[in-house]
């Protein structure tokens, strides 16, 4: 036993929050629900920085069923307010700040953050929380930085800047913002959201994103018991829609960024935008390491770098300063895992609100696309209201799992969601990755506790080399308790990709190393190479970047696929 809970003892900075607060948020949900019977079940003290909290133990079964499921319904998730005791503690103040792209209602919020004796930032993106830190830091006040893959810890720091994932809900605040609140609406990743609006303890919660989320803010509000104001906000800088389309490509002009949604198309634009000699292009896409992207932006906007027009996808849509002149999309299509359909209203207005940043070099932004025959959905688009939104993502905590499970062995805890009774302010969340990861971890001999957390992982399940590399990692966990990096990555061998094939292996290997860097948070004596994954994650950065350099416009034709229109199409 000794021996076991060494192999599982995590660092207090590695517990991840979402598993850290539910032990807590579970026996409140019991002591509400009432009529326990407590004595079937046993409690001992939570490991790592949760040593003051209880967490319970199947260990006293009577004649091998528990009497608690004949007073507990585990798949009632309609009150999921009261999962967070430390925030429902408080009578919160939330202030919403909502309004369009570049209309400063972040930049507000922030300033309160500021002022605030100890507070915390959450935010969707590592490149934003990263840029949050470091602008806390440079006004003087000490601010850690908190991400899946990275920890920066300044001396006297009572303020957090953080990706939404990790926000801890069992420390009380004096003040907490939450950017993009409008993501809570999303289908895989809006339970982060959620959690972090039902649960961060902070006297002062601050919410800032698009008015489609106000009404659905309210009703929640209403159900937590706190106060809200809301503040509108306008754009400070004008966009202006062309009306005529860009036509040929001989008519880039510095300052632009031309989108588009593939990574073929990215390179396949590069290379005729380059053709004519004239232009040099960044490149920002969403398989880019996040500092590589942050690399490329920052050459886009040095007015003395010849880089002078950006070519991105849909991933400079939040998280990155740009000095964009005119935006351009060549095409209102995307392909979303399943069919190409045309872009949302929120998708459209979260891209081309990117142009023309208040304060920078163009202030004033202009918006058109390639083809003609796309302006109708542009121009219907950025005069539309964003559609409002009428539901939350949510997910079950840990220990609901964990009790399901125990108590029907018979289900996996695809059941337990598939059952799940829901109010009707919230979804459950896609979790479609999770299932392919627990049906790869379900047959290992690794704890149920093990399990979740290798399900919770950033692994990219659509990429062959990523998904290798949690396999690897998690049949070495579950034989010995310790996983060497060097098992399955010999450290300087990596060399600079000299084509887009190689080019996209070293993308997959910067994910694997990322992977081990965010288990080690987590599970810090079994994953001790973190060190070595780091510096090897940020040479490949380097190398992916002098690809770009040498060889990133000899982009060969990507495939095709038939359209499929929307069915929400604004212009039907």
């Amino acid at each position: 036993m000794a021996a076991l809970l060494l192999r599982r003892r995590v660092s207090a900075l590695g517990v991840p929050p979402i598993l850290k607060d539910n032990v807590e948020s579970f026996w409140l949900w019991l002591e509400l629900k009432g009529g326990c019977e407590m004595g079937v079940i046993k409690t001992r003290r939570h490991y790592g920085s949760c040593s003051s909290t209880r967490k319970f133990d199947f260990t006293d079964l009577k004649d091998g069923t528990c009497s608690i499921s004949k007073k507990l319904d585990l798949t009632d998730l309609t009150r999921p307010h009261t999962w967070y005791p430390v925030a429902r503690k408080k009578r919160r103040k939330v202030i919403l700040h909502v309004g369009p792209t570049n209309s400063g209602k972040t930049h507000s919020a922030l300033k309160q953050l500021e002022l605030s004796l100890s507070g915390v930032y959450c935010g969707p993106l590592r490149l934003l929380a990263w840029e949050v830190a470091t602008r806390m830091n440079k006004a003087k006040v000490p601010c850690d930085l908190i991400t899946g893959q990275e920890r920066e810890e300044v001396e006297g720091a009572k303020h957090k800047s953080m990706t939404v994932e990790m926000a801890d809900v069992t420390s009380d605040y004096h003040c907490a913002v939450i950017d993009e609140i409008q993501m809570v609406g999303c289908k895989t990743r809006g339970y982060s959201f959620t959690r972090a609006l039902l649960g961060l303890a902070a006297d002062e919660l601050h919410l800032c994103g698009d008015a489609a989320a106000v009404a659905l803010v309210e009703d929640i509000v209403k159900v937590t018991g706190d106060d809200l104001e809301i503040h509108y906000y306008e754009r400070l800088s004008p966009l202006v829609p062309l009306k005529v389309p860009l036509g040929s490509f001989s008519e880039i002009q510095k300052g632009d960024c031309m989108v588009t949604f593939s990574r073929p198309g990215i390179y396949r634009l590069k290379k005729q935008i380059e053709r004519g000699g004239e232009r040099r292009c960044a490149v920002v896409y969403g398989s880019l390491p996040p500092q590589t992207r942050t690399r490329q932006a920052t050459m886009f906007n040095d007015a003395n770098s010849e880089f002078d027009v950006l070519v991105a996808s849909d991933a400079i849509g939040m998280g990155l300063n740009l000095q964009i002149s005119r935006l351009i999309f060549s095409s209102m299509t995307k392909f979303d895992g399943l069919e190409f359909r045309e872009l949302t209203v929120p998708e459209i207005k979260q891209i081309a609100g990117r142009a023309g940043r208040y304060g920078s070099k163009y202030p004033v932004g202009e918006v058109t696309c390639v083809d003609e025959e796309d302006l109708p959905l542009l121009h219907a688009a950025l005069n539309a209201p964003s559609p409002t939104l009428e539901h939350a993502g949510l997910f079950p905590t840990f220990d609901l799992l964990l009790m399901y499970s125990r108590l029907n062995p018979q289900y996996g805890f695809r059941a337990d969601i598939e059952n799940a009774k829901l109010s009707e302010n919230y979804f459950i969340a896609n979790c479609e990755d999770m299932l392919k990861v627990a049906a790869i971890v379900d047959e290992m001999p690794l704890a149920l506790h093990d399990k979740y957390l290798f399900c919770l992982s950033p692994v990219d399940v659509n990429d062959d080399i990523s998904t290798q590399g949690l396999i690897q990692f998690a049949q070495n966990y579950a034989k010995r308790g310790i996983v060497h990096l060097r098992e399955i990555f010999t450290p300087g061998t990596l060399q600079v990709p000299k084509t887009h094939t190689a080019m996209k292996e070293l993308e997959s290997i910067h994910k694997v190393l990322e992977l081990y860097v965010w288990l080690s948070f987590r599970l810090e004596d079994s994953f001790p190479d973190s060190g070595v994954a780091a510096s090897q994650k940020a040479i490949c950065g380097q190398l992916i970047e002098e690809f770009l350099e040498r060889y990133g416009s000899q982009m060969p034709r990507g495939k095709k696929l038939p359209l499929r229109k929307s069915s929400s199409s604004i212009l039907q």
